[in-house]
């Protein structure tokens, strides 16, 4: 078997998505989501202009060979284009691979190690009572598992609120908009919403949240340790990781669990907050870090040291990247918990999938490969418009971290 053809698509239906598809023998064909939030269509021309003229004849089952000569054969090695460009081809050599043999993706990647997949939903509110209200609907729908996340008082806007709650979307159209941002008042706002939340939903629930990498360490430790009283699942992104050994200083501090890995590409990016148990969950994606192949190594060094996985599944994702990453949640033994945005209904429609959800859990269903296709003609109605994840600026006019 041979790779024939490749195209890229590049589509709008509610957000933007790049998709990949390769065309083999025998009329089979593979999907691999590449989408980069804001930066779309970079990788779409990385694809279109460097990778698919290297894949062309290439027999796609040699699934790992493909990815090391992608990775390695490139002098300028790692990054977000990169390695999503790389992701996108895996995603659908696997998806070749099952659909050739007539069976779902995770048999080849050892079968089930559970019956589902337990997500989380995100809610949401301008105030901590209708983030409470919104944590009710999730319950009443069927989750274990909420995050949780509450406007700030003296800030216009923050970034995880919105006024979209079940179909949320992160990025605005046209050019980035710019937050104002108060590490103090958020610091006293946050430990309200959860002793609020327990007080009204007990302690059956999970609970997340997420600090969008905006604290220092010492902040996040401070956060970490008044959250302890209210057990939360985890406390994502406390702090930018790309200075893993800071969280050495939160871990010496709090017990609250940590989560930290969507902005990662490589195995190289957690080593050491793998290795020194610095966090507990690693929340590398399938389409930013390399691929199913590059994250099954990441799991696989994640379970050497107890830290289980909880891959980002925001709606910059595409089903088909959901559907690789359901494949992945189901046949890992470290799988922790899978991030579900829920997409717009136009987004459904132009990537049809076998994937589903009930009573708080998901399952990539029985359909060989990944389980999604992509409607060409209904995805060329819905053209590329530019949009950007918002900006962080402190009330001085600082630019902030993310």
């Amino acid at each position: 078997m041979k790779i024939r053809d490749a195209k890229v698509f590049v589509c709008s239906p509610g957000r933007n998505f790049v998709t990949l598809k390769l065309y083999a023998d025998e009329g089979i064909s593979g999907l691999g989501d590449c989408t980069l939030n804001g930066r779309e269509l970079a990788v779409a021309s990385y694809l279109t202009d460097h990778v698919i003229p290297c894949v062309i004849g290439r027999d796609p089952f040699q699934t790992e060979d493909i990815w090391q000569y992608l990775y390695r054969g490139a002098y300028w090695r790692k990054g977000p284009v990169t390695m999503s460009a790389i992701a996108a081809v895996d995603m659908a050599l696997w998806d070749i691979k099952g659909k050739s043999l007539n069976t779902p993706l995770y048999n080849l990647l050892g079968g089930k190690s559970r019956t589902g997949v337990m997500v989380y939903g995100h809610a949401n509110g301008r105030d901590i009572e209708e983030t409470g209200d919104e944590v009710g609907k999730y319950i009443e729908q069927g989750y274990l598992a909420v995050r949780a996340q509450s406007g700030v008082p003296g800030l216009p806007t923050t970034y995880g609120v919105s006024d979209d709650k079940m179909f949320y979307e992160p990025a605005a159209k046209g050019l980035p908009p710019e937050n104002v941002w108060s590490t103090e008042k958020y610091l006293m706002q946050v430990p309200k919403l959860f002793k609020a939340l327990r007080a009204k939903y007990g302690d059956e629930i999970h609970l997340l949240h997420d600090s969008h990498h905006r604290l220092t360490p010492i902040e996040a430790a401070r956060l970490g340790k008044e959250l302890e009283a209210y057990h939360l699942f985890w406390l994502e992104d406390p702090t930018p990781a790309e200075l893993q050994e800071g969280f050495r200083l939160i871990r010496r501090h709090t017990t609250t669990p940590l989560a930290v890995g969507e902005v990662f590409n490589t195995i190289f990016d957690c080593q050491q907050l793998i290795e020194e148990q610095l966090i507990d969950y690693i929340r590398t994606t399938v389409v930013h870090a390399g691929g199913i192949s590059h994250l099954r190594k990441i799991a696989s060094l994640a379970e050497m040291y107890q830290v289980r996985t909880g891959s980002h599944g925001a709606t910059d994702l595409s089903p088909v990247c959901m559907a690789a990453a359901l494949h992945f949640d189901l046949s890992v033994h470290n799988f922790g918990i899978q991030e579900y945005m829920r997409h717009t209904p136009e987004t459904d429609q132009v990537f049809p999938h076998a994937y589903s959800f009930e009573n708080g859990f998901m399952h990539p269903g029985e359909a060989p490969g990944l389980g999604v296709d992509i409607d060409e003609s209904l995805a060329a109605k819905y053209p590329y418009e530019r949009a950007y994840l918002p900006v962080n600026r402190r009330q001085d006019g600082t630019m902030h971290s993310w």
